[in-house]
């Protein structure tokens, strides 16, 4: 029940509406019996500063931030982790005794989504379709996990400027290729993982993918950051080339998870958030 003591937490964005967030976390903090709410608040973009002035004068214990202040609030942090300097934006957000710490949990994420189905993640290929700032933030991760990358992207010079700016920090094996049939089947054959962090495939185009059967092996992982559809066309392709399928709720959950355990400092309970989730999705 909700008290003169319940702790706040939150996340802003514009919309905020339609954000999975809010139940997946609930439920967690539910699981967790931890005296504590999340709640959805739209920021406009010119309100951002304002909000979290407001933020931190409410004593907000912690909030995520979404699509449009993800980069923006770079610029209203007082220390940031270096998972947010890294990847030059800012999902997570920690009340510190009124010190605002910025993290980013995108790439932990997918780490840990991955490694649910892969033991080794550093001795393997990885191809990555896209170079966006949710690519910027896994491909960041992949590498420092010790896995080769390779970026591919329908803009070019953004996919060689991200494997640049990667390679350079991390001083790992990452590089850039041109996002066509005939090079995407050469490059899928010597792959391990291949994940799509663009928007191919999302409602309503659900149709699209980059990348079909015929272009793939049944040794490949398949991660599609994409989760509405939960099953998009690019996984339903995999399966019929019998590769492992992961989707994009495993992402989400687990960079949620990771935001709730910086917040609360409590492991995070994967399977009540994936199950929410999950119940959140089909009443849509």
């Amino acid at each position: 029940m909700i008290s003169g003591k319940t702790n706040v937490l939150a996340i802003i964005g514009n919309p905020v509406e339609h954000s999975l967030s809010p139940c997946m976390q609930n439920a967690a903090l539910k699981e967790l019996g931890l005296d504590y709410v999340y709640l959805a608040f739209p920021v406009r973009e010119e309100s951002l500063a304002e909000a979290l002035t407001g933020f931190t004068a409410l004593g907000i214990k912690g909030a995520n931030v979404t699509i449009p202040h993800k980069i923006n609030a770079l610029n209203y942090m007082d220390e940031l982790h270096e998972s947010a300097e890294k990847v030059g934006a800012v999902n997570t957000i920690k009340n510190d005794s009124g010190e605002l710490i910025g993290f980013n949990t995108d790439g932990e994420g997918m780490l840990r989504s991955l490694r649910n189905e892969v033991s080794e993640i550093e001795s393997k290929s990885v191809l990555l379709l896209g170079a966006g700032g949710a690519a910027r933030a896994i491909g960041f991760s992949i590498v420092e996990a010790g896995a080769s990358l390779t970026i591919s992207n329908r803009t070019a010079s953004k996919a060689k400027k991200l494997a640049e700016t990667i390679s350079g920090q991390t001083k790992g094996d990452v590089r850039q290729v041109e996002l066509s049939k005939k090079v995407l089947i050469d490059e899928i054959k010597n792959s391990d993982i291949l994940i799509n962090a663009t928007s191919v495939g999302m409602e309503p185009n659900t149709d699209e993918t980059l990348v079909s059967a015929d272009m793939m092996h049944s040794d490949l992982i398949v991660n599609d950051i994409v989760y509405k559809p939960l099953k998009t066309k690019l996984l339903e392709e995999a399966e019929k080339a019998g590769a492992k399928t992961i989707d994009g709720l495993g992402m989400l959950v687990h960079q949620g998870a990771t935001s709730l355990e910086i917040w609360t400092g409590e492991k995070a309970p994967i399977k009540v958030m994936r199950k929410a989730t999950e119940n959140a999705i089909k009443e849509e």
